[in-house]
């Protein structure tokens, strides 16, 4: 299905126009799918400040155990706030600061992690960018954890540097929030911490005890409300990335640059009117369903193959098998599914059973959003000597 890269284009400026939304970039996305039902701006590379922490907290629980010692280092310990103040020395259990992260953003946590998960802070980087392009990122770089500021030189080979900086886009962001609530194999620990509305614990030495609340308002703001993460640094404004799941319907919306002081609730505004949006104009529809014509299922002749005959002409049946689960994708009702075909019109032996020789790709707004392949279902040998000695010899005794 590729990378989800998906639009339901201008249209939708019939009843949500991007002049609506005070964020700077917006994209409302089809959860399961990756389909961008809306965008203003989704592609433009800008810093995402704490949003960057649904991905320390997705790669932490995958990579991580929840019952870990983590130890807190001094660098970590010097970060700026929002901190829960952990020292140097101190010794925490990772799921607690995990909800430490989560649930109040805190800039400490995230450091301590990302070291205890990666060995350094680069090192943990390093992975998140590499599981950025795992869930089909383009143009998201990650240099923190916890989503400060940040920029970086990349050498090149002919001795020149590039300045990159911690940027994503609102495409890329809903992304990994969409991974985050429904491809991770933890994705149920993820939303079980970022649902949570307050966890207390002490430190492992049990000299010091915490308290962190959830502040996500979005919660409480719309039936459904599933996650999200806010985000405010002064280079990049409000941020927000959350997901809402109703009437079988799952939506995540990103924002970037919406607004800064005293501009905080700006945020809130554009994801009820993308949410609502979505929830009012998309309906999930069964892709699999769509017709498939018989015409492209026809045998395949394969050139060489062998044949009971001398002069025979050996054709192979083919199949459909499906290419991964049919996806349920968020479809206005005027909304059409494309299906077109792609299959070899001839075959060179040998041919194996099961060989690929087609596919059969459900576009939507010229996306494809399914593929399914066309296989052989036997195969077919190449002519050689033997073969073609035996077919001469039985030629003659017929004779």
């Amino acid at each position: 299905m590729g990378n989800g890269r998906l639009c339901a284009a201008e249209d939708a400026k019939t009843t949500l126009d991007k002049n609506q939304l005070y964020a700077q970039s917006a994209v409302l996305m089809d959860a399961g799918s990756g389909r961008v039902l809306f965008e203003k701006d989704g592609e433009t590379v800008r810093p995402m400040a704490s949003t960057t922490k649904i991905m320390t907290c997705i790669l932490t629980l995958e990579l991580g155990k929840l019952e870990d010692e983590v130890e807190v280092s001094g660098y970590a310990a010097s970060m700026p706030d929002v901190q829960l103040n952990i020292r140097k020395g101190e010794h925490y259990l990772l799921k607690d600061l995990l909800c430490s992260l989560m649930l109040e953003s805190h800039n400490d946590s995230a450091v301590a992690i990302a070291e205890h998960i990666g060995g350094s802070v680069e090192g943990f980087a390093g992975l998140m960018n590499e599981k950025a392009q795992e869930i089909g990122c383009s143009n998201t770089h990650f240099i923190t954890p916890n989503g400060l500021d940040a920029q970086q030189e990349i050498p090149a080979e002919d001795g020149t540097a590039t300045t990159v900086t911690h940027s994503t886009t609102a495409r890329d962001l809903a992304l990994i929030m969409s991974y985050c609530i429904k491809k991770s194999p933890q994705k149920d620990a993820f939303l079980e911490i970022t649902r949570t509305s307050s966890h207390s614990f002490s430190n492992v030495e049990g000299n010091r005890s915490f308290n962190c609340n959830n502040h996500n308002a979005f919660l409480q703001m719309m039936d459904g409300a599933l996650s999200g993460k806010t985000g405010f640094t002064g280079k990049a404004g409000y941020c927000y990335v959350g997901a809402l799941e109703r009437d079988g319907k799952t939506f995540v919306v990103a924002l970037l640059a919406c607004g800064w002081p005293n501009n905080k609730t700006y945020k809130w505004s554009d994801t009820k009117k993308l949410m609502s949006y979505g929830l009012e104009n998309f309906l999930p529809r069964d892709v699999s369903g769509e017709a498939v014509s018989k015409e492209w299922m026809k045998e395949i002749p394969v050139e060489n193959a062998q044949t009971d005959r001398l002069y025979g002409q050996k054709a192979v049946e083919v199949c459909v098998k499906d290419k991964g689960e049919a996806p349920v994708i968020l479809m206005k009702p005027e909304e059409k599914v494309e299906v077109s075909c792609r299959v070899k019109k001839r075959l060179e032996a040998p041919v194996v059973e099961n060989q690929m020789v087609g596919e059969i790709l459900y576009k939507v707004d010229g996306e494809v959003v399914w593929e399914r392949e066309i296989c052989t279902k036997e195969e077919a040998i190449k002519i050689d000597y033997r073969w073609f000695l035996k077919r001469v010899v039985s030629l003659f005794i017929m004779l």
